[in-house]
């Protein structure tokens, strides 16, 4: 069976097993306070070009979104992000749990337009009973965004230009960022990123990583006590060299981008199949993930080879449905999906 249901199903990538084999029997300080977390966030700040980023190292994604933005927002305001933004829709209420509301505007295949930002911030100071509602106190977008689409340089210059304008911090979900940066025709680097964004985290989970997402804070009036907030979300790892030492193999040698290369080549690939074999591309992804729509009959015998995704409820006749590549797709596996399709 063929797995393209979601780039974080495998384990972890070689490199990254053999640091953790290799430095199993060591002891080392808790929490993060060890040489290896510190040689990762070292080599995290010289990615990024910024030498006194903040760096913390958490577990997984939703726990992550939910940390941040708690510790950013005061108890009076809320996040906007767009209604397909993974904080809206499939983290479980995680931020409204943590009592601040997701403020969402309309998504365009799935990112957020600066000018509608503006709008919505400004009208809503011009109400004067808008002391009485959750007040905008930050934007959240994801980068790539749950639709494979990614920002391009200029709409993310201009979203950082509406945050600024009105004050309030710019924060991109990297879940997947690896693969974001080796999309077809990306015009950003990890520094644009960093220069851009107040806060974002670089994706382990997806992207190589038996698990874990590394959070870089530039703007050091943000997040001053971060860490007792971790340690609040439960999101404090005592064996915290587990994250270290994967996240130093995944920067040291340039891991990263490659991982995100290949899986990037192998989705591309995955979408020209079905395009020249007839079937509709409902989504143009230049990413790890793809999105196709086809006749039931197809995807019942896909399945019996493959698996993969439904994108929202099964139809009638036809559905829309999702691949995803990852560190662990092989040119073996699109060589039979390709025979599979025809």
């Amino acid at each position: 069976m063929i797995h393209f249901d979601s780039d974080y199903m495998a384990g972890a990538h070689p490199e990254i097993l053999e640091a953790l084999v290799r430095t199993n029997l060591e002891h080392t300080a808790g929490y993060g306070n060890d040489h290896y977390t510190a040689e990762a966030k070292a080599l995290i700040r010289k990615a990024v070009g910024v030498e006194d980023a903040q760096v913390f190292f958490l577990v997984g994604g939703t726990q992550t979104n939910a940390t941040v933005i708690d510790g950013i927002l005061a108890r009076h305001e809320g996040v906007i992000a767009a209604d397909s933004g993974h904080i809206a829709v499939h983290e479980s209420g995680a931020i409204e749990a943590s009592g601040h509301k997701v403020l969402t505007l309309p998504h365009h295949s799935g990112k957020l337009c600066a000018e509608e930002v503006k709008r919505y911030i400004s009208e809503f100071y011009r109400d004067e009973t808008y002391p009485h509602m959750v007040a905008p106190g930050m934007v959240y977008i994801s980068q790539p965004t749950e639709y494979g689409t990614i920002y391009s340089l200029a709409e993310l210059e201009a979203l950082g230009a509406v945050c600024r304008k009105h004050s309030i911090p710019l924060y991109i979900d990297g879940a997947r960022l690896g693969y974001g940066l080796k999309a077809e025709g990306a015009d950003f680097s990890l520094r644009d990123i960093a220069r851009i964004a107040d806060v974002f985290y670089i994706g382990g989970t997806k992207v190589g990583a038996l698990f874990g997402e590394a959070v870089v804070v530039t703007n050091p009036k943000l997040l001053r006590n971060l860490f007792p907030l971790v340690k609040q979300h439960g999101a404090l790892l005592a064996k915290g060299r587990l994250l270290g030492l994967q996240f130093g193999a995944l920067f040291r040698d340039g891991l990263y981008e490659h991982i995100g290369e290949q899986a990037v080549k192998h989705a591309i690939t995955i979408r020209e199949t079905f395009r020249k074999a007839g079937y509709e591309i409902v989504i143009e992804s230049p990413t790890n993930q793809q999105f196709v729509r086809l006749p039931n009959e197809v995807i019942d015998r896909l399945h019996q080879d493959m698996s993969f995704d439904y994108w929202g409820s099964r139809g009638e006749s036809e559905s829309i449905v999702r691949f995803v590549t990852s560190w662990a797709t092989t040119d073996e596996d699109i060589e039979r999906l390709k025979e599979l399709v025809g």
